[in-house]
């Protein structure tokens, strides 16, 4: 694939459907796992012409899979967080750039320049765990918060651990000066530190990236969003849709309602297959289970089977409505570890 970056970021409706499809006919030939996983369940892919057709990989394969396109000497290592009790994802990266540039760009086109914002992350749970050296396993979402800090460029920027009292003291300052500001944190951090510093947010958007990590009882999306924006008197709060597995993110800039950029789609599965993907109606909503094309997984696989439950809207904006137990999932034993 020749300028396969510029075409994946300049992609439009369009042109979307075929550039995937050239996308799925590259990640069949070159990478083995995909290949095979195409192969066993009897697809022939001169016969995959539309994005429906597309057989869209099990997650879990992220857990016990090497999941590689092409031959590559991998820089990076993306694990995914969990515990001692959980098997972890790994997402292989050859060259970083792709990711910065795949994250960069789709956070501009929602909240525009990162220059005029100042970014700060609450991330405690994700930070404690990132490596002493930079070749061993890391934290997507540290690694493009880590970014957007540095691209910022602004002094008061900067990652928190569990320092409430001084992060109460920097947004106080940065409400003061005004100063367009980002605060992205764990549920559970954003939920402690609201309970402790409740006051007026005018100039900063709280973007929360979902999970209690252990620390807390899960509760659901709206719960967490109306507790976030009683003790901030804040109208919405915003949220980051994105994995270990995947190089894009969706965005909600409130309500629940979270858009892709170009170079993502989000279509729906029945439940327990994901292979049955329904057809997308103009003028209907459509739940189940999600599957996600990131066409910025070029050298990984773009088209996953995410284990999220989701509502896709006609506009090609979607919700998610939480887990779905992937345990009888068609497809994912057919390939042993």
């Amino acid at each position: 694939m020749d300028n396969e970056w510029d075409k994946i970021f300049n992609v439009n409706e369009g042109n979307f459907e075929d550039l995937a499809l050239e996308i799925f006919q590259f990640q069949y030939r070159h990478n083995s796992i995909y290949r095979t996983y195409v192969d066993m369940l009897k697809f022939n892919p001169r016969e995959i012409n539309k994005l429906p057709d597309i057989p869209f990989l099990p997650i879990q394969f992220f857990k016990t899979h090497l999941v590689k396109t092409t031959d590559f000497e991998p820089a990076y290592e993306f694990q995914s967080s969990g515990t001692s009790q959980t098997i972890n994802s790994h997402h292989f990266i050859g060259d970083i750039e792709l990711y910065r540039q795949s994250f960069t760009r789709g956070f501009e086109l929602f909240y525009g320049p990162v220059e005029s914002w100042c970014i700060i992350g609450l991330l405690p749970s994700y930070l404690e765990r990132q490596p002493a050296s930079p070749a061993g396993r890391h934290s997507s979402l540290v690694f493009m918060v880590s970014e957007l800090i540095r691209k910022s460029g602004h002094e008061q920027s900067g990652f928190y651990l569990y320092e409430y009292e001084k992060l109460h003291g920097t947004l106080k300052d940065l409400e003061r000066k005004k100063q367009k500001t980002l605060l992205i944190g764990v549920t559970f951090a954003l939920l402690d530190f609201a309970k402790e510093y409740p006051f007026l947010l005018k100039h900063t958007v709280i973007m929360e990236t979902g999970g209690m990590k252990g620390r807390r009882e899960e509760i659901v999306r709206d719960e967490v969003q109306q507790l976030l924006k009683t003790k901030f008197q804040l109208d919405v709060i915003h949220s980051e849709y994105g994995m270990t597995e995947l190089l894009s993110q969706a965005y909600s800039e409130g309500n629940g309602i979270f858009n892709c950029p170009s170079w993502m789609k989000i279509l729906i599965r029945e439940d327990d297959d994901p292979l049955s993907v329904r057809a997308a109606n103009k003028h209907s909503i459509i739940t189940g289970a999600i599957n996600v094309i990131d066409l910025a997984n070029i050298y990984s696989c773009s088209f996953i089977a995410a284990d999220d439950a989701g509502r896709l809207y006609s506009n090609g904006s979607f919700e998610v409505m939480g887990r779905i137990d992937n345990t009888d999932i068609r497809g994912c034993s057919l390939m042993a570890v």
